[in-house]
């Protein structure tokens, strides 16, 4: 959690899925797309077992994790050498961020506003959303919105296994905000690109 003077907003939105699953966030205004990345997958709730990308509206750019071995047809940027404050403006709000190209979780990141951060407040924050994001490795959209409907049929013949693999239980609508936490982006990178933890 960083203490900080300006803070970005964020509104995340799953697409494909009706009703909309979405979250608004709060991060440093100092923060690079490695770290929207961490807050992004904080807020979703995804777990971050998957490749990433971001296309800035506007922009030729593809940020992310480039490719180790140098085959990288989209010539991919670091995210952590990106600051997000270099690209998002009032004339250029709009982001995709797409999680786990086979899957293929598309979001939209509508950047809103620049606010002067809170006093003693530490970010980032999740200050709203609604419902659960889908569960991990499910298949992407279609096929999520197919388990929806084999688990709300009790009769449906793949019913019973559906349930036990999302653990017993699954509400679509559940999601609090004041229950999202972040990790710290640093020790996340360590993890993913240096491959240590302290």
């Amino acid at each position: 959690m960083v203490d900080t003077t300006n803070v970005l907003q964020f509104k995340i939105e799953l697409l494909g899925v009706e009703p909309p699953i979405w979250r608004r966030i709060q991060v440093p205004e100092s923060y690079t797309f490695w770290d929207l990345h961490v807050a992004i997958q904080d807020a979703m709730a995804w777990r971050d077992y998957h490749l990433h990308a971001f296309r800035v509206i506007g922009s030729e750019d593809v940020i992310g994790i480039p490719d180790k071995e140098g085959d990288d047809p989209l010539e991919t940027k670091p995210g952590w050498k990106m600051r997000i404050a270099d690209y998002f403006t009032d004339q250029i709000p709009l982001a995709i961020y797409e999680y786990d190209f086979g899957s293929s979780w598309v979001h939209e990141v509508r950047f809103e506003s620049v606010q002067e951060a809170e006093t003693g407040a530490t970010y980032p924050v999740c200050v709203g959303g609604e419902r659960r994001r889908p569960p991990e490795d499910c298949g992407g959209v279609r096929a999520y919105l197919e388990l929806l409907k084999t688990l709300a049929d009790p009769s449906d013949p793949e019913h019973a296994s559906m349930l036990e693999w999302v653990g017993g239980s699954f509400d679509p609508e559940e999601f609090n905000a004041g229950d999202v936490t972040f990790d710290n982006p640093v020790e996340r990178w360590r993890k993913a690109i240096e491959g240590t933890e302290e």
